[in-house]
Order: structure tokens, then C-alpha cells, then sequence
């Protein structure tokens, strides 16, 4: 199997429709991961991944040969997720995160453990950066998403939300300040 993302969209425009299914195995995870966070829904994550890559194979002919498969894929997700949000689909999202507690609750039951105000402290950290997240504007918290999550240059995330670099860097640092200010309490 090759690792070149090109050369699979090559594979799967030429009509070799299992090449598809090795971009998925590669992609599905890191997919899902950011569209939880854009989101805040695991269901309405998993449904626009497998929109994602519904949309990747019925205009896989629009990929252009050399461009890297990431920041169009990421750019078809960030648009699906976008008018996701805009007409009211997403579900309620859950507000207790059953796995980060049952991995606090399995670390805190183990004798050698670190303190269970240690575990807590560090949930209630990953809460309140998870709420100053989702609390950016729409364009400051896709910069944020694609560049320090899913560790996209900022050319790539520029050409995945349609604007130049210049204007993911300013969003970036306008994310970073916003955070910031959001999350002094934690800062020292």
C-alpha cells in the first residue's frame, strides 16, 4: 500500500475504489478527532466524517494532482461542519467526558498514583480549555482547530478555509490572546 496521499487520490480517480478505503484507515481518526472539537458532538462528528469522505469520492475528480489531500479533505469537513452548525442539526453534546473520568478514576485507584485533586484539577484545565475553544468565533477557532490540533502549516490551513496566510496568522494570534485571557486562571 502506498503512504502517498497523492498517489491514492490518483488510484481512486482512476476508478480504484479500494484506494479509498486506505485514505479512510488513514484519515478517519485525525478526521473525527477535529470534528469533535469543531463540533462538540461525538454523533455529529462521525456523521460529517462519513459525509467528508462521501463528498471526497463523488468529486475526486476536483483534486488537483499535488496538492496535499489533508487540507482538502480538512477543507470539505470545515465546510460541512460549518453549515452543520449553521442549520441547527447538532445535538446537545454531552457535558461529562465518560472517558477522561473513568482514566482519571483508574489512574486515582492505582496505589501508585498521583493525588486525585492532581487528576481533577487536570480535568477541570482540559473543561475550561475545551469551553474558551468553542467559545472563539467561528473563523479564530478554525485557525486554532486545524493549526495547533490537527498541526497544519499555516499555508495549508489558509488554503483549507479559504483565506492567505497572513489572515491565519492574525487569527492565530487573536485566538491565542482570546485564550489567554480565558484561561489566566490557569496560567502562571
Amino acid at each position: 500500500m502506498p503512504d502517498d496521499d497523492g498517489e491514492l487520490m490518483s488510484r481512486l480517480c482512476a476508478g480504484e475504489d479500494r484506494a479509498l478505503d486506505a485514505l479512510m484507515d488513514r484519515w478517519q481518526a485525525p478526521l473525527r478527532g477535529f470534528l469533535y472539537r469543531y463540533l462538540h458532538n461525538e454523533a455529529d462528528a462521525c456523521d460529517v466524517a462519513q459525509e467528508t469522505f462521501v463528498r471526497v469520492y463523488r468529486h475526486r475528480a476536483r483534486f488537483r494532482p499535488g496538492a496535499k489531500f489533508s487540507t482538502w479533505m480538512f477543507s470539505i469537513a470545515l465546510n460541512l461542519s460549518r453549515d452543520h452548525a449553521r442549520y441547527g442539526r447538532a445535538r446537545p453534546a454531552f457535558a461529562l467526558d465518560t472517558d477522561a473520568l473513568t482514566a482519571a478514576s483508574d489512574r486515582s485507584a492505582d496505589s501508585g498514583s498521583v493525588a486525585p485533586d492532581t487528576d481533577l484539577l487536570r480535568l477541570e484545565m482540559a473543561r475550561a480549555v475545551r469551553a474558551a475553544v468553542e467559545a472563539l468565533p467561528d473563523q479564530l477557532r478554525s485557525a486554532i482547530l486545524l493549526c495547533e490540533y490537527e498541526n497544519l502549516t499555516h499555508l495549508e490551513a489558509a488554503a483549507a478555509t479559504g483565506c492567505s496566510a497572513k489572515a491565519v496568522e492574525t487569527r492565530l494570534y487573536r485566538a491565542r490572546q482570546l485564550l489567554r485571557d480565558a484561561l489566566k486562571r490557569y496560567l502562571r
